[in-house]
């Protein structure tokens, strides 16, 4: 498992997911703490190519030997890309949540969602870290 960290530069929404936002697309996925509450990740359902997501909304489920766990959209957008390695190594969650874990990537919709989002100060304070 990766040692806890929550990157700069990226965006943090409250329900433990982050977005990387480059130009018009942002690659999406789950927090370290998000991974280490579930545990070993062993499967991700991920949403098909092509389909929308809408921010504060669940578009995939995450299956650790825990529990299964919804996955918000911290924007909207259209998925252009999902991370078909984790089919079969979904453990890339737990190991690196913020490179070779990420989830989802899309087209955004809404520029102005990105100002709801959590700077890594602020999510570092609603951890309470």
């Amino acid at each position: 498992m990766a040692d806890e960290n929550y990157p700069d530069g990226l965006l943090y929404h409250p329900e433990h997911d982050w977005a990387r936002i480059e130009g018009e697309e942002a690659t999406l996925g789950i927090t370290w703490f998000a991974q280490d509450a579930l545990g070993e990740v062993v499967f991700f359902d991920p949403p098909a190519v092509g389909s929308t997501l809408t921010a504060n909304e669940s578009y995939a489920e995450v299956e650790s030997v825990k529990a299964v766990s919804d996955v918000y959209a911290p924007l909207s957008g259209e998925v252009i890309a999902v991370n078909d390695d984790l089919s079969g190594s979904p453990e890339r969650i737990n190991d690196d949540p913020y490179g070779e874990g990420w989830l989802v990537r899309i087209k955004t919709a809404e520029a102005s969602e990105r100002d709801s989002l959590l700077d890594v100060a602020a999510y570092r304070e609603l951890l309470g870290r």
